[in-house]
């Protein structure tokens, strides 16, 4: 992938000449003066998103609470919709998928769920570089079933803090464990982890497990189906650019659609009977029993114009060019920051197969201090503690050329040591 690859500007210039997706940036509202490389955090609004979401406060302003049956996309059918629309990005089945709450919410819903101890076969297994909040929902969901998250919650060790071995992991898949729930990526590195071989040693060994997705879906391509995984969960504002604290996905594989909700609401309701007002809870043959509360249609209207362009553009196409960028960003470290005085690394794994979406740009000395500088020249990344700037190119609206100016601003900071009046901050 490296081969036409050099540290020229030229070289920029022509890998976006030869980028068959070069065109969709027309799609997007790009920020004025910015480089902006944080669609691991929050993608940028499509043109579309913008026109969907303007179409839904129309028909609010317009059919009031009509819009429910007489939207364009009638409010009622939307989180089903969206769920058949994101279906063949993450191989599912459209009745498996469905757009609903938050990332967090889901995941209590999801594990109350499927979490069942019984005997000596009480514990969760996850991990200690999961973003935390996932952390913070397992050991809630332990304390509700009466028992002791110090002890019922086994989290895979890592050797340098930044990526997981999938045989450690396994090699923790005891008789003990009830329920296994980990990232598909790697929040702080990038790693992406093999869902397909974690799933098929699970249920060797009778343990169901599920995935937070949320830095996986939009970039990676999934076969949910096809691995056999029991369940997942994401949130689309990172690369399905749906905006700010949007709503959510849900994923269940259709052999569990006999599991009650341990977290019933309404919506989860047969559709036909939803509004019969009864007392008892019928929930629908699809995943969508995991829904609780109505939508926020305002929050879901964003993800239908969004998940068109992502569908236009092919998931598969997305990642070949996800990983080209990121390729190309790891060859100009390599080549003209690895060395003194710069000692830049790269903290994600380097075999493409175990890459998500972004990159992990570390240096022991002042990474913070360096990332506050790369703000002052108009770039957008993120920062982790204790020292990993996040660089997330995004395949529809990123350019290698914007990588090139990322590498020779890194440059000029080390050079002219301009992280140094940030210290005293």
């Amino acid at each position: 992938m490296t081969d036409n690859f050099d540290t020229s500007l030229d070289s920029a210039k022509k890998l976006d000449e030869e980028d068959c997706l070069s065109h969709f940036q027309n799609r997007f509202h790009i920020i004025k003066d910015k480089i902006y490389v944080d669609g691991n955090s929050l993608g940028l609004m499509t043109k579309e998103s913008e026109k969907s979401l303007l179409r839904v406060m129309n028909e609010w302003k317009t059919l009031g609470i009509d819009g429910w049956w007489e939207g364009q996309q009638p409010w009622f059918y939307f989180s089903e919709k969206l769920g058949e629309m994101i279906a063949p990005i993450v191989g599912a089945q459209p009745e498996e998928v469905v757009a609903t709450g938050t990332t967090t919410v889901n995941l209590h819903a999801l594990v109350s769920s499927f979490y069942q101890p019984e005997g000596k076969r009480k514990k969760i297994l996850a991990d200690e570089l999961n973003f935390p909040t996932d952390i913070y929902a397992l050991k809630s969901q332990i304390l509700l079933k009466g028992l002791n998250p110090a002890e019922d919650l086994i989290l895979t060790p890592s050797e340098d803090g930044l990526n997981l071995d999938e045989k450690v992991i396994i090699d923790l898949m005891t008789d003990e464990i009830a329920l296994i729930v980990l990232p598909s990526v790697l929040y702080r590195s990038g790693q992406l982890l093999d869902m397909a071989l974690l799933t098929k040693e699970a249920h060797k060994r009778g343990i169901q497990i599920g995935f937070d997705c949320s830095h996986s879906v939009g970039i990676v391509p999934h076969k949910f189906n096809e691995w056999d995984i029991d369940f997942a969960f994401w949130c689309s504002y990172k690369y399905l650019n749906s905006g700010p604290g949007a709503t959510a996905f849900l994923y269940v594989n259709k052999k569990h659609f006999d599991v009650y909700p341990g977290l019933a609401g309404w919506f989860g309701n047969v559709k036909e009977t939803q509004f019969d007002m009864s007392n008892e809870f019928d929930p629908v043959e699809s995943a969508g029993r995991w829904q609780i509360s109505s939508p926020g249609i305002i929050g879901v209207a964003a993800i239908e114009g969004s998940l068109k362009v992502i569908l236009e553009a092919g998931i598969e196409s997305i990642r070949e060019k996800s990983l080209k960028l990121n390729a190309y960003f790891l060859y100009l470290v390599d080549e003209l920051l690895s060395n003194s005085p710069y000692n830049f690394s790269i903290g994600t794994l380097r075999d493409p197969n175990r890459r998500g979406g972004h990159m992990a740009l570390t240096r022991d000395e002042y990474s913070f201090e360096i990332f506050k500088a790369l703000r002052e020249y108009g770039i957008v990344p993120d920062f982790r503690p204790k020292n990993v700037i996040r660089i997330a190119p995004n395949p529809l609206y990123n350019t290698y050329q914007e990588l090139w100016q990322i590498i020779q601003y890194l440059k000029r900071i080390i050079d002219n040591e301009e992280y140094r009046i940030f210290l005293d901050e």
